[in-house]
């Protein structure tokens, strides 16, 4: 399990390598070196971390980022496809076309409606705002937002948000959803999802809890022992949880405290060995030996249950 931990930092940092040098040329050799493996090791490495391999990982990257680009500035689509190491117009327009379905003159402007079109509704209900299958909830959540970002994806042509849309941003909330627990019964639950955050002033993180018949949390992880903070480019962020065989519903999604903005994509959901540590947070399971904080001057570290 500690040798998961540090291949866990190795990869988190080789992500954040990545992510600065998209247009620039990245060799696996290259890579590799600066996580200090093998190629052999690393590139098995990357594909069982992130669930791809290396080269299709920056190639999807780099066509996610120029589509970025083609949205929200007017340069031209060579200029672009040059920047991402792309040879020519041509080649870009082959691979930007299997990735989106479509050129990537067709989907500047065919984006660009859509966009236009939704701030066209911003004074539609909250509600109508969330994304397909996502729910607002929280302590506050009238203090934050949910919604769709076509501009800040981490892949493909969306992401999803959660922001703070007042001043104080008081509580927290989170952008969730929940599905019955049935199919994974008995096995050792993996989420992971990549994560980009803007001047989050308190914290954020994944979250997944396992929840059994009366609603009793089971399990449950919520990163506030390895919090993000402050501002950070995409990097992947996983929960494990074990799922009991009388858990009854799995909850999951992002959580952000305070103000600042946190955009969530690639998500996914995989069956681990115990290879794989769990990062349950351990909660009390009987009561105290005799009573605590009688003068409430005490610091509690724990941060909010989602």
């Amino acid at each position: 399990m500690l040798l998961y931990t540090e291949h866990s930092a190795v990869m988190a940092n080789s992500l954040d390598y990545i992510e600065k040098h998209l247009k620039v040329e990245l060799t696996l050799e290259a890579i590799s070196a600066h996580a200090s493996f093998s190629m052999y090791h690393y590139h098995r490495l990357f594909h069982s971390y992130v669930g791809s391999a290396l080269a299709e990982y920056i190639r999807k990257r780099r066509l996610t980022n120029a589509a970025s680009e083609l949205i929200t500035t007017d340069r031209r689509i060579l200029e672009i496809a040059l920047d991402y190491r792309f040879d020519s117009q041509e080649s870009f327009t082959r691979a930007f076309k299997k990735m989106f379905y479509m050129t990537p003159g067709r989907y500047r402007s065919f984006t660009r409606d859509l966009i236009m079109n939704q701030e066209r509704d911003e004074e539609m209900d909250r509600i109508n705002r969330e994304p397909h299958g996502w729910v607002l909830s929280g302590s506050h959540p009238a203090s934050y937002e949910i919604g769709v970002d076509r501009t800040t994806v981490h892949h493909g042509r969306a992401a999803g948000y959660i922001g703070s849309c007042s001043v104080e941003a008081i509580g927290f909330a989170t952008m969730m959803q929940m599905f019955k627990a049935e199919q994974y019964r008995g096995q050792r639950l993996q989420l992971s999802g990549f994560i980009k955050t803007e001047r989050v002033e308190d914290w954020c993180g994944l979250w997944m809890r396992v929840d059994g018949k009366d609603g009793e949390a089971l399990q449950f992880d919520n990163m506030s022992n390895r919090p993000i903070r402050g501002t950070a480019d995409w990097n992947q962020y996983k929960v494990v949880l074990d799922v009991p065989r009388d858990s009854e519903g799995i909850a999951f999604g992002i959580l952000l405290s305070g103000r600042g903005r946190a955009w969530l994509d690639s998500l996914r959901f995989d069956a681990v060995n115990e290879q794989v540590p769990s990062t349950n947070m351990e909660m009390p399971t009987s009561l105290p030996e005799g009573p605590v904080n009688l003068t409430f001057e005490e610091q509690s570290d724990e941060f909010p249950v989602a």
